[in-house]
């Protein structure tokens, strides 16, 4: 009689390898970490990587699947531009596929632009 053993187990880290970067897990990324990921590593999941968004055209993070309103938005994301965006989605890229009402408090978004960019820094 031939003995069956169950197969081993994947190793652990691959279980580990899924984990965001930690800098997702930032408070003031909080509004922004159930789409996007963010720090060294990150992957584009329901939202794209926001790491290297700095000075990137909107739209053309490979292999991330965009709205055609963002491919054509023509805008660059540099401080001022997410600020915009992050006020108000769809009134800055109209037919964006970003569903998120925004942020109107000034100094929350300030606080989320400034953190982007230390994080994006820290390449």
């Amino acid at each position: 009689m031939v003995a069956l053993h169950a197969p081993e187990p994947e190793p652990a880290r691959a279980t580990a390898d899924m984990r965001p970067p930690d800098a997702t897990f930032d408070p003031v990324f909080e509004p922004c970490a159930h789409c996007h990921q963010i720090g060294p590593g990150a992957r584009s999941m329901t939202g794209p990587s926001l790491q290297g968004v700095i000075g990137r055209k909107a739209g053309t993070l490979a292999g991330y699947p965009f709205s055609a309103a963002m491919r054509a938005s023509g805008a660059t994301w540099d401080a001022a531009t997410l600020d915009r965006f992050i006020a108000a989605p769809q009134a800055l890229v109209p037919g964006t596929r970003m569903i998120f009402a925004g942020i109107d408090d000034p100094t929350r978004r300030q606080a989320l632009v400034a953190f982007i960019a230390r994080t994006n820094a820290a390449l």
